[in-house]
């Protein structure tokens, strides 16, 4: 048996967290024991003790923008005495074998793995451009010694990161999962979400990008193609569903006034993220990810997959292992508008394509992007180190 702990930085249900709840669920519990180290109580920390895995909640040192001034400095170093008090107590007791920090944003993992020579494992689902200071101090963090393994969730996040020797030769890639035994929805449920939720006309076929609310994700290009493309037709709807990050509602209200003056706001609609989010794909015509910058992975892509819905995404990222152009959907050049409105124009217009897509892209899913090729993969690797 081997005790990793494992973590991270959210306690919510969005890319990242998701991925470490399915590897954590399906992990072969006989070989390996995680212990799971969480910032704060949320979904995430609810779902896991559902499964019978221990939680602790401490602090993970997470990194961000507004870490350097005085007083968030102050704080931070009071963190790091009482991160390490838990975390020693924890591996006097089980002895972890290995570190995993999920995401780059946790520092905890690698200090600790440093002080106490524990092997550490980066799980990266991040490609970091701005601030380039970031993007340096990352690079800086991943050549460490101590930071013995790298898990990157796509082939683009690997090339990203790997810019010196020191880097190159710890990283795998293995590819975000999903669970393909999704419940169908019925009939009168997808009848009910798009009347009473998404407050749709019978007749109206509905575009969605979920995700968070954000300077990249793409809402705003998203709205000013909707905004050209509902001048030609009148059966369309947009639905966003997701919220801003913790401090960053402008993103929201800046989305809500560019929505208004438009005067869009009986098509245009935001609904907060949903914990039953394969009923939202289910219910949706057509999704769309139209990131400005790359996606390291994608995995609403193939959550839209999944049920069956084509795809409309950025051509650049990780998104470019995932959707197969022309095939399972459409990658358009990023920060177009102009491309944007002719790929959704085709999928308006035409519903056998649509579905055509869609029964192309759950196929790539089940063969590609099962998480049982996900664990087995991880499963081998944490074998291997």
């Amino acid at each position: 048996m081997k005790n990793i702990l494992f973590i991270h930085q959210s306690a919510e249900l969005y890319g990242s967290d998701k991925t470490l709840l399915l590897l954590l669920k399906n992990l072969d519990k006989n070989k390996f024991k995680p212990i799971v180290l969480l910032p704060f109580d949320g979904p995430l920390k609810e779902a896991l003790e559902n499964e019978n895995i221990e939680v602790v909640i401490a602090p993970v040192l997470k990194l961000y923008r507004k870490l350097f001034t005085p007083k968030n400095l102050i704080g931070f170093f009071k963190d790091i005495k009482a991160a390490f008090k838990i975390v020693n107590k924890l591996h006097k007791k089980y002895q972890f074998t290995l570190i995993y920090s999920n995401t780059l944003a946790v520092l905890l993992g690698i200090m600790f793995a440093w002080k106490n020579n524990i092997k550490h494992l980066w799980h990266v689902h991040e490609i970091i451009e701005k601030p380039s200071l970031f993007k340096k101090a990352f690079v800086g963090l991943l050549s460490l010694k101590s930071n013995t393994h790298i898990v990157y969730n796509s082939q683009a996040t690997k090339v990203f990161w790997e810019l010196n020797k020191n880097i190159i030769n710890k990283g795998v890639v293995i590819w975000n999962g999903i669970e393909i035994n999704t419940p169908e929805s019925s009939t009168s449920e997808l009848f009910d979400i798009r009347k009473n939720l998404f407050l749709a006309q019978p007749n109206e076929i509905i575009l969605a990008l979920v995700g968070r609310i954000s300077r990249w994700k793409g809402q705003m290009i998203l709205l000013d193609a909707f905004n050209n493309l509902v001048q030609k037709n009148e059966n369309i709807k947009l639905v966003f569903v997701g919220a801003p990050p913790p401090n960053q509602e402008k993103f929201q209200e800046d989305l809500e006034e560019r929505i208004a003056s438009f005067k869009l706001n009986d098509k245009v609609l935001i609904i907060p993220f949903q914990n039953e989010i394969h009923k939202i794909w289910q219910a949706i015509d057509i999704a769309v990810v139209p990131s400005t910058e790359p996606e390291p992975f994608g995995m609403v892509a193939i959550e839209a997959m999944l049920a069956h819905k084509p795809i409309v995404g950025s051509n650049h990222g990780g998104l470019t292992e995932i959707i197969e152009n022309n095939a399972t959907g459409f990658l358009v050049t990023p920060n177009s508008v102009q491309d944007l409105v002719i790929a959704l124009e085709k999928l308006i217009q035409n519903e056998l394509l649509r579905k055509e897509m869609g029964e192309k892209g759950y196929l790539r899913v089940t063969t590609a992007f099962s998480v049982e090729q996900y664990v087995d993969s991880f499963e081998k690797f944490f074998e291997k180190i």
